[in-house]
Protein backbone atom coordinates (compact mmCIF):
# COMPACT_ATOMS: atom_id res chain seq x y z
CA UNK A 1 0.00 0.00 0.00
CA UNK A 2 2.68 2.07 1.11
CA UNK A 3 4.60 1.62 -2.64
CA UNK A 4 1.29 2.66 -4.27
CA UNK A 5 0.90 5.78 -2.75
CA UNK A 6 4.49 6.55 -3.71
CA UNK A 7 4.03 5.55 -7.31
CA UNK A 8 1.05 8.20 -7.12
CA UNK A 9 2.90 10.95 -5.74
CA UNK A 10 5.36 10.71 -8.25
CA UNK A 11 3.74 10.31 -11.11
CA UNK A 12 1.93 13.30 -10.07
CA UNK A 13 5.46 15.12 -9.53
CA UNK A 14 6.30 14.20 -12.56
CA UNK A 15 3.38 15.37 -14.99
CA UNK A 16 3.72 18.85 -12.48
CA UNK A 17 6.95 19.00 -14.30
CA UNK A 18 6.62 17.96 -17.70
CA UNK A 19 3.50 21.25 -17.87
CA UNK A 20 5.49 23.35 -16.33
CA UNK A 21 8.24 22.68 -18.72
CA UNK A 22 6.23 22.92 -21.47
CA UNK A 23 5.32 26.53 -20.36
CA UNK A 24 1.95 25.56 -19.28
CA UNK A 25 0.95 26.90 -15.92
CA UNK A 26 -0.52 24.55 -13.37
CA UNK A 27 -3.87 25.59 -12.04
CA UNK A 28 -6.18 25.35 -8.94
CA UNK A 29 -8.87 23.45 -9.76
CA UNK A 30 -12.10 25.97 -10.30
CA UNK A 31 -14.48 27.19 -7.70
CA UNK A 32 -18.30 26.42 -8.65
CA UNK A 33 -19.97 29.60 -9.65
CA UNK A 34 -23.37 29.31 -7.30
CA UNK A 35 -26.17 29.80 -8.93
CA UNK A 36 -28.72 32.84 -9.16
CA UNK A 37 -31.88 31.39 -7.22
CA UNK A 38 -34.94 31.86 -9.98
CA UNK A 39 -37.14 35.17 -9.30
CA UNK A 40 -40.66 33.58 -7.72
CA UNK A 41 -43.09 33.53 -10.27
CA UNK A 42 -45.36 36.72 -10.29
CA UNK A 43 -48.96 36.34 -8.46
CA UNK A 44 -52.19 35.29 -10.70
CA UNK A 45 -54.68 38.08 -10.83
CA UNK A 46 -57.91 36.16 -9.52
CA UNK A 47 -61.32 36.49 -12.19
CA UNK A 48 -62.02 40.02 -10.62
CA UNK A 49 -65.95 39.51 -12.55
CA UNK A 50 -66.37 36.05 -10.70
CA UNK A 51 -66.89 38.37 -7.21
CA UNK A 52 -69.89 39.83 -8.74
CA UNK A 53 -72.35 37.16 -7.32
CA UNK A 54 -75.58 37.09 -6.44
CA UNK A 55 -75.36 37.50 -2.77
CA UNK A 56 -74.52 40.69 -3.29
CA UNK A 57 -77.01 43.37 -1.88
CA UNK A 58 -80.10 44.00 -3.93
CA UNK A 59 -78.91 47.65 -5.35
CA UNK A 60 -75.03 46.36 -5.87
CA UNK A 61 -75.80 44.96 -9.60
CA UNK A 62 -77.60 47.99 -10.58
CA UNK A 63 -74.29 50.26 -10.13
CA UNK A 64 -72.09 47.86 -11.77
CA UNK A 65 -72.35 48.98 -15.40
CA UNK A 66 -71.49 52.54 -14.42
CA UNK A 67 -68.78 51.83 -12.28
CA UNK A 68 -66.70 49.21 -13.66
CA UNK A 69 -65.69 47.05 -10.52
CA UNK A 70 -64.04 44.11 -11.83
CA UNK A 71 -61.45 46.49 -14.11
CA UNK A 72 -61.23 48.83 -11.12
CA UNK A 73 -60.23 46.09 -8.72
CA UNK A 74 -57.99 44.63 -11.65
CA UNK A 75 -56.16 48.54 -11.74
CA UNK A 76 -56.27 48.45 -8.66
CA UNK A 77 -53.92 45.05 -8.00
CA UNK A 78 -56.17 43.69 -5.25
CA UNK A 79 -55.17 39.60 -4.52
CA UNK A 80 -56.16 37.40 -1.95
CA UNK A 81 -54.49 37.47 1.22
CA UNK A 82 -54.31 41.30 0.84
CA UNK A 83 -54.80 43.83 4.01
CA UNK A 84 -56.66 46.78 2.78
CA UNK A 85 -57.44 50.17 3.78
CA UNK A 86 -60.67 51.46 2.04
CA UNK A 87 -60.87 55.10 2.41
CA UNK A 88 -64.36 56.74 2.24
CA UNK A 89 -65.78 53.76 1.92
CA UNK A 90 -69.61 54.59 2.77
CA UNK A 91 -72.02 51.89 2.55
CA UNK A 92 -69.74 49.28 1.45
CA UNK A 93 -70.49 48.72 -2.23
CA UNK A 94 -66.65 48.08 -2.80
CA UNK A 95 -66.29 46.81 0.46
CA UNK A 96 -67.89 43.57 -0.06
CA UNK A 97 -66.01 43.02 -3.45
CA UNK A 98 -63.17 43.78 -1.51
CA UNK A 99 -63.45 41.31 1.16
CA UNK A 100 -64.49 38.21 -1.15
CA UNK A 101 -60.99 39.24 -3.38
CA UNK A 102 -58.37 39.07 -0.31
CA UNK A 103 -60.54 35.87 1.14
CA UNK A 104 -60.02 34.45 4.86
CA UNK A 105 -56.50 35.20 4.91
CA UNK A 106 -56.57 38.53 4.23
CA UNK A 107 -58.38 41.88 5.99
CA UNK A 108 -60.38 45.22 4.50
CA UNK A 109 -60.62 47.96 6.72
CA UNK A 110 -63.41 50.29 6.28
CA UNK A 111 -62.89 54.08 7.07
CA UNK A 112 -65.33 57.16 6.48
CA UNK A 113 -65.55 59.89 9.68
CA UNK A 114 -68.35 59.03 11.42
CA UNK A 115 -70.18 62.24 10.76
CA UNK A 116 -70.62 60.84 7.46
CA UNK A 117 -72.68 57.84 8.68
CA UNK A 118 -76.05 58.98 7.84
CA UNK A 119 -75.72 59.04 4.22
CA UNK A 120 -75.62 55.45 4.08
CA UNK A 121 -76.11 53.94 7.49
CA UNK A 122 -79.15 51.73 6.85
CA UNK A 123 -77.43 50.38 3.72
CA UNK A 124 -74.21 49.88 5.85
CA UNK A 125 -76.31 48.30 8.47
CA UNK A 126 -77.58 45.68 6.41
CA UNK A 127 -74.22 44.92 4.80
CA UNK A 128 -72.52 43.94 7.83
CA UNK A 129 -75.48 42.01 9.29
CA UNK A 130 -75.01 38.78 11.00
CA UNK A 131 -71.06 39.05 10.61
CA UNK A 132 -71.64 38.58 6.19
CA UNK A 133 -67.71 39.82 5.59
CA UNK A 134 -66.05 38.30 8.59
CA UNK A 135 -62.92 40.08 7.12
CA UNK A 136 -64.22 43.54 7.45
CA UNK A 137 -63.73 45.83 9.93
CA UNK A 138 -64.92 49.41 10.52
CA UNK A 139 -62.97 53.13 11.36
CA UNK A 140 -64.91 56.33 11.74
CA UNK A 141 -61.40 57.86 12.13
CA UNK A 142 -60.12 61.21 10.16
CA UNK A 143 -58.34 60.62 6.73
CA UNK A 144 -55.29 61.80 8.50
CA UNK A 145 -55.15 59.34 11.51
CA UNK A 146 -55.48 56.23 9.82
CA UNK A 147 -56.34 53.16 11.86
CA UNK A 148 -53.62 51.17 10.95
CA UNK A 149 -50.04 50.15 11.57
CA UNK A 150 -46.98 51.33 10.09
CA UNK A 151 -46.59 49.49 6.64
CA UNK A 152 -49.41 47.24 7.44
CA UNK A 153 -51.23 47.90 4.51
CA UNK A 154 -50.86 46.46 0.76
CA UNK A 155 -53.43 48.46 -0.66
CA UNK A 156 -55.47 52.02 0.00
CA UNK A 157 -58.20 52.80 -2.14
CA UNK A 158 -59.83 56.24 -2.50
CA UNK A 159 -62.41 56.19 -4.73
CA UNK A 160 -64.21 59.30 -5.22
CA UNK A 161 -62.84 61.02 -2.68
CA UNK A 162 -59.79 62.80 -2.10
CA UNK A 163 -61.87 66.06 -3.15
CA UNK A 164 -63.48 66.15 0.50
CA UNK A 165 -60.29 67.60 1.67
CA UNK A 166 -61.23 70.54 0.26
CA UNK A 167 -64.56 70.35 1.00
CA UNK A 168 -65.71 72.90 3.67
CA UNK A 169 -68.77 74.08 4.42
CA UNK A 170 -70.42 71.89 2.43
CA UNK A 171 -68.80 68.81 4.29
CA UNK A 172 -69.89 70.85 7.61
CA UNK A 173 -66.83 71.81 8.24
CA UNK A 174 -65.34 68.99 9.80
CA UNK A 175 -61.50 68.52 10.72
CA UNK A 176 -60.90 66.06 7.83
CA UNK A 177 -56.81 67.16 8.38
CA UNK A 178 -54.36 69.18 5.90
CA UNK A 179 -54.29 67.56 2.50
CA UNK A 180 -49.99 67.42 3.09
CA UNK A 181 -50.88 65.24 6.37
CA UNK A 182 -53.67 62.71 5.06
CA UNK A 183 -51.17 61.67 2.14
CA UNK A 184 -48.28 61.55 4.29
CA UNK A 185 -50.50 58.94 6.99
CA UNK A 186 -51.59 57.06 3.95
CA UNK A 187 -47.56 56.54 3.01
CA UNK A 188 -47.18 55.48 6.23
CA UNK A 189 -49.67 52.88 6.31
CA UNK A 190 -48.30 51.58 3.78
CA UNK A 191 -45.76 48.46 3.28
CA UNK A 192 -42.74 49.50 0.73
CA UNK A 193 -44.33 48.91 -3.08
CA UNK A 194 -47.93 49.05 -1.72
CA UNK A 195 -50.38 50.92 -4.16
CA UNK A 196 -52.58 53.59 -3.42
CA UNK A 197 -55.49 53.79 -5.79
CA UNK A 198 -57.07 57.12 -6.42
CA UNK A 199 -60.41 57.81 -7.98
CA UNK A 200 -62.28 61.62 -8.31
CA UNK A 201 -64.42 63.21 -10.13
CA UNK A 202 -63.08 65.92 -12.78
CA UNK A 203 -63.51 69.28 -13.06
CA UNK A 204 -62.42 71.84 -15.74
CA UNK A 205 -58.44 71.73 -16.41
CA UNK A 206 -57.08 74.62 -13.91
CA UNK A 207 -60.25 74.96 -11.73
CA UNK A 208 -59.64 75.98 -7.97
CA UNK A 209 -59.69 73.29 -5.14
CA UNK A 210 -62.80 75.26 -3.87
CA UNK A 211 -64.39 72.94 -6.45
CA UNK A 212 -63.93 70.48 -3.80
CA UNK A 213 -66.87 71.94 -1.96
CA UNK A 214 -68.62 73.36 -4.65
CA UNK A 215 -68.92 70.91 -6.88
CA UNK A 216 -67.06 67.53 -5.18
CA UNK A 217 -65.13 67.65 -8.13
CA UNK A 218 -61.24 68.44 -8.05
CA UNK A 219 -58.68 68.74 -10.67
CA UNK A 220 -56.18 66.09 -10.96
CA UNK A 221 -53.33 68.71 -11.17
CA UNK A 222 -54.29 69.59 -7.44
CA UNK A 223 -53.70 66.58 -5.96
CA UNK A 224 -50.86 64.61 -8.07
CA UNK A 225 -47.89 66.45 -6.82
CA UNK A 226 -49.13 66.70 -3.16
CA UNK A 227 -49.09 62.48 -3.59
CA UNK A 228 -45.83 62.90 -5.01
CA UNK A 229 -44.58 64.74 -2.50
CA UNK A 230 -45.51 62.26 0.32
CA UNK A 231 -43.50 59.31 -1.06
CA UNK A 232 -45.13 58.11 -4.27
CA UNK A 233 -44.99 57.18 -7.75
CA UNK A 234 -47.42 57.38 -10.33
CA UNK A 235 -47.43 54.13 -11.33
CA UNK A 236 -50.22 54.00 -14.25
CA UNK A 237 -53.39 56.36 -15.27
CA UNK A 238 -56.41 54.93 -16.80
CA UNK A 239 -59.11 56.39 -18.80
CA UNK A 240 -61.55 53.52 -17.29
CA UNK A 241 -63.96 55.75 -15.95
CA UNK A 242 -63.50 59.11 -18.72
CA UNK A 243 -66.74 61.10 -19.87
CA UNK A 244 -65.85 63.46 -21.75
CA UNK A 245 -69.48 64.56 -22.56
CA UNK A 246 -70.02 64.91 -18.62
CA UNK A 247 -70.79 68.74 -17.88
CA UNK A 248 -67.53 69.51 -15.44
CA UNK A 249 -69.40 72.80 -14.35
CA UNK A 250 -72.11 70.71 -12.95
CA UNK A 251 -72.57 69.53 -8.97
CA UNK A 252 -72.09 65.67 -9.43
CA UNK A 253 -75.48 65.67 -7.34
CA UNK A 254 -76.93 67.00 -10.39
CA UNK A 255 -79.62 64.25 -11.15
CA UNK A 256 -78.49 64.79 -15.29
CA UNK A 257 -75.01 63.61 -14.52
CA UNK A 258 -75.50 61.39 -11.46
CA UNK A 259 -73.76 58.36 -11.65
CA UNK A 260 -71.85 59.10 -14.97
CA UNK A 261 -69.61 61.87 -14.13
CA UNK A 262 -66.03 62.05 -15.84
CA UNK A 263 -63.92 60.19 -13.50
CA UNK A 264 -59.85 60.33 -13.09
CA UNK A 265 -58.10 56.97 -11.70
CA UNK A 266 -55.04 56.92 -10.84
CA UNK A 267 -52.35 54.03 -9.39
CA UNK A 268 -49.40 55.44 -7.11
CA UNK A 269 -46.88 53.21 -5.88
CA UNK A 270 -44.41 53.90 -2.38
CA UNK A 271 -41.45 54.35 -3.34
Amino acid sequence: MKRNILMLAGASALALTMLTACGGEAKAPETPVAETPAEPPAPVAPDYASFLTPERLPDDAARDAARKPAEVMAFSKLMPGQTVLELEAGGGYYTELFARVVGPTGKVIMQSPKEFESFYKKTLDVRLKDNRLPNVTVSNTMFDKLDAGDASVDVVTWYQGPHELWCKKECGDLPMGAPAAVFADIARVLKPGGYFIVMDHATVPGAPDTTGNDLHRLDAAIVKPLIEAAGFTLDEESPLLANPADDHTKNVFDKSIQGTTDQYLLRYRKK
